[in-house]
């Protein structure tokens, strides 16, 4: 009978073994309906429609990526090209392309093409949504790399001068998307995902409830439970320039905290980032009306540093 006892309380804890195993590796490398390996480095890509609308021209891209086929705009100065390029990257959740708003037209009338595409499972993308809003970003990251490829495929683009600009959770894409790709010019991201999801999802849920500053709430992180998803390996291996943009104000991502372990990251490994809070400010930095009417601008004319356009 003891024995059998033993027998048995090794094979219940052989079982916990294997699931805590599983747990771990679904927690670090994805689940069953996002892919811990998705290439999409070179994605079949078809690009048509190509048309003046009014002080621009707009291109009809779509690209496959891991069994589903996304689509997207391209659009482009009427100036003669290459021009340089930035792809957008949303935050999280059922994100569409972006349409020729405040935003997309001051890029393009400075000479930078702007590429946004319908989230996977979103508009005309094929493909089911939303791995990232469970903070499983393989898939959305793969996404990622795949329109940069796309976007290079085109003559109108200059491919050694594209780049990320998004916000949100694409704060947890951009680093890994631009390692996986090479050839990103520029990460720049506002009211980023960078610190380990668990903990900008506990933030966000507790900031939502309670009546209490996001700064006196990010004064109890360091004793929340650390679990999920962390940015911060491919942060520290992030090669290339990047901007990184926080409100003061914001209840969705922790600001201080965030800005200060990108600081770390920097003086630790010498990167060439700029990183700024605009106090006051909610997590909208890019939305239309912004959260702060500076963000936008200041973006835009980093970025034109970065690829070499006037003034």
């Amino acid at each position: 009978m003891k024995k059998t006892v033993a027998i048995t309380a090794l094979v219940a804890v052989a079982i916990a073994l294997a699931a805590a195993a599983l747990l771990l590796a679904l927690g670090e490398l994805g689940d069953p309906e996002d892919p811990a390996v998705a290439p999409c480095r070179r994605p079949p890509t078809t690009l048509s429609g190509s048309h003046v609308v009014l002080d621009h021209r707009e291109l009809g891209v779509r690209f496959t990526c891991n069994g589903a086929r996304l689509a997207g705009t391209l659009f482009l100065p009427l100036g003669r090209g290459p021009h340089p390029a930035v792809v957008w990257l949303h935050g999280s959740g059922d994100q569409p392309r972006l349409s020729y708003g405040p935003l997309v037209a001051s890029f393009v009338q400075d000479g930078i093409a702007f590429f946004s595409y319908d989230k996977r499972g979103v508009g005309e993308s094929e493909g089911s949504c939303c791995p990232d809003e469970r903070g499983r970003f393989n898939l959305v990251t793969s996404d990622a790399v795949g329109a940069v490829a796309a976007v290079r495929a085109s003559a109108a683009v200059d491919g050694a001068r594209v780049g990320f600009l998004g916000a949100s959770a694409a704060g947890w894409v951009a680093p890994r998307a631009t390692e996986q790709s090479g050839h990103v010019r520029f990460v720049a991201i506002a009211s980023p995902g960078v610190l380990q999801h668990s903990i900008v999802a506990r933030f966000e849920q507790e900031a939502g409830d309670d009546e209490r500053s996001p700064e006196a709430i990010a004064r109890e992180i360091p004793s929340w439970p650390r679990s999920g998803f962390d940015p911060t390996p491919s942060l520290e291996r992030l090669g290339v320039p990047a901007l990184w943009l926080f409100g003061g104000a914001d209840r969705n991502v922790p600001a201080g905290p965030s800005a200060d372990a990108l600081r770390r990251i920097e003086k630790r490994r010498g990167k060439d980032w700029k990183i700024v809070l605009f106090p006051g400010a909610g997590h909208g930095l890019l939305d239309d009306p912004p959260t702060d009417p500076r963000a936008a601008p200041l973006a835009e004319a980093w970025i034109r540093g970065q690829v070499g356009v006037g003034p």
